[in-house]
């Protein structure tokens, strides 16, 4: 008879969770572990079990005939396991929610405006993970996320906040130097390139008709942050996300350059987990961010 002592509720949700992508690295991610701690996990489980779970001997991960039935047999036990804690946590006085934000919307729109969550409920505990700004993936750690997905996981519960739209923003100093003729940038238009959206230019001009000048020069950054810093300091004209960026256009230190917008087909979406979908702590807090960022506009 095989011995499961040795295999803990944090060795299998690992193990769920890399089962799901048949990637340790993408596991890891999702789980803050490294890769190598991920591969260390899934080696002991399966030395307690005398099985192969994974295929690792080709290119690309592949679960093994015993890893997908130990994975469909486990994986809903796990979501019983995170249901019977958050009925317990109903339970008990205060509640404590995790939610993963990615970076320039915690920084810049989530953050400034969640003391009035904590003011109202501080017998809510909860903790912010600002996390892989381009990821579409909801972390397993978290409780709740707010994230950019094209379209939501079918695993999850889902509200939809807000369609993400980029328009030109720069310095006012910036702007004053733009000349326009014939629908065409006609002066020095030095770009600033998100690496995510590093198409998302040539698609604004295609959809407004307004021509760039050729040959204009790129700045590439790979944060949103970094972004809109360096179209503040006046190094050329940057796609900010609206309504995030409203902040800046209503302190003055970017402006919008044209009033043309280019709608993405990603959006800003909260997603949880069914298994906590009962929980009245994140009820509360789900419903304060839907109330406060929803259809902003």
């Amino acid at each position: 008879m095989v011995s499961t002592s040795k295999i803990s509720l944090r060795g299998l949700r690992t193990f769920c969770v890399a089962a799901r992508y048949e990637s340790f690295r993408t596991a890891g991610e999702e789980l803050f572990i490294t890769a190598s701690a991920v591969s260390h996990q899934i080696k002991s489980i399966e030395e307690e079990l005398g099985e192969r779970l994974f295929d690792r001997k080709s290119r690309e991960l592949q679960l093994t005939d015993a890893g997908r039935s130990l994975y469909e047999d486990v994986s809903p036990l796990i979501d019983q396991v995170d249901a019977a804690v958050a009925r317990f946590r109903n339970r008990t006085v205060g509640s404590s929610i995790r939610i993963s934000v990615q970076p320039f919307f915690a920084s810049e729109y989530f953050i400034p405006r969640l003391s009035e969550f904590t003011d109202a409920h501080p017998e809510i505990d909860i903790q912010v993970n600002a996390s892989d700004e381009s990821s579409e993936k909801h972390p397993a750690t978290a409780d709740l996320s707010i994230r950019l997905f094209r379209s939501p996981p079918d695993d999850l519960e889902s509200n939809l906040l807000f369609p993400l739209r980029l328009v030109p923003a720069g310095s006012p100093e910036f702007k004053e130097n733009i000349v326009v003729r014939k629908k065409a940038i006609v002066s020095e238009f030095p770009l600033i390139v998100h690496e995510t959206y590093s198409k998302a230019w040539s698609q604004w001009s295609k959809s407004t008709g307004i021509k760039l000048p050729d040959g204009a020069k790129k700045t590439r950054l790979d944060s949103m942050i970094a972004v809109v810093r360096a179209a503040q300091r006046g190094i050329g004209a940057a796609l900010v996300p609206v309504p995030i960026g409203d902040l800046w256009f209503a302190e003055g230190s970017i402006v919008r350059l044209f009033k043309q917008e280019l709608v993405t087909d990603s959006s800003y979406y909260l997603v949880w987990k069914k298994s906590r979908a009962e929980d009245k702590g994140l009820q509360l807090f789900r419903d304060w961010i839907l109330r406060k960022f929803a259809d902003p506009d």
